[in-house]
């Protein structure tokens, strides 16, 4: 019961998280990661293939910027209209006055089959593992796209604010409570479902250890 209820929390304060309090979502990210955030998110760029990218759920726009940067074609997709406004006011301000920021959710994605080299989420709600989501990836991936998931960070540093942390990510859920093989079987076994081959990577980035999950569209 006490799991239930700081679940049920954690779902609503993330829903107001990354709609009417979209403006904060930076500042919680740092607070959350103590500063560590934007370089987890950054930590799938070198997983990432091809030139036409799409990211789903986009948030405050980093990715989307990097990828501009990069010289790659993004597309970014996201439900929240206050994030969509906030990514495209953040790539203005880096010089990106025309993007590909779009409203919509990854169940029902608003492009024609084999579209995309890459589709990439970083720390992506429930959607990313289930049955229209995963169809909806393979149907606008390319044949030999990949699909890049970042689903969870762990904080392995020994000081007191990331003894906490560690702590606080495991008590609500937003981490596993070991980096065994079988959990992280258990974690990408819905991309094996959809028929997807899977690679999996364990940085370390930060006194922190992030998993990335590579599933390829063969």
């Amino acid at each position: 019961m006490h799991m239930q209820l700081i679940a049920r929390f954690l779902g609503f304060f993330f829903q107001l998280l990354y709609h009417p309090f979209a403006w904060a979502y930076d500042l919680v990210s740092w607070i959350v990661s103590l500063g560590r955030w934007k370089d987890w998110v950054k930590s799938v760029v070198p997983f990432i293939e091809g030139t036409r990218v799409l990211e789903l759920g986009h948030g405050p726009g980093h990715l989307q910027r990097i990828l501009l940067d990069s010289g790659l074609l993004p597309f970014g997709l996201d439900a929240s209209r206050q994030m969509g406004f906030l990514a495209k006011k953040n790539l203005l301000k880096s010089g990106y006055a025309q993007t590909n920021i779009i409203r919509g959710i990854g169940q029902d994605l608003p492009f024609p089959v084999d579209t995309f080299d890459t589709i990439v989420a970083t720390f992506p709600a429930e959607y990313i593992f289930e049955g229209p989501a995963l169809l909806e990836v393979r149907r606008t991936l390319k044949n030999g796209g990949r699909l890049i998931v970042l689903p969870v960070a762990w904080v392995t540093g020994l000081g007191v604010l990331d003894r906490f942390t560690a702590w606080l990510f495991r008590v609500t859920g937003q981490a596993p409570s070991d980096l065994s093989e079988e959990s992280i079987s258990r974690l990408v076994e819905p991309f094996h479902e959809a028929g997807l081959g899977i690679e999996t990577e364990l940085l370390e980035v930060k006194s922190s250890h992030v998993l990335i999950v590579i599933a390829k569209k063969n």
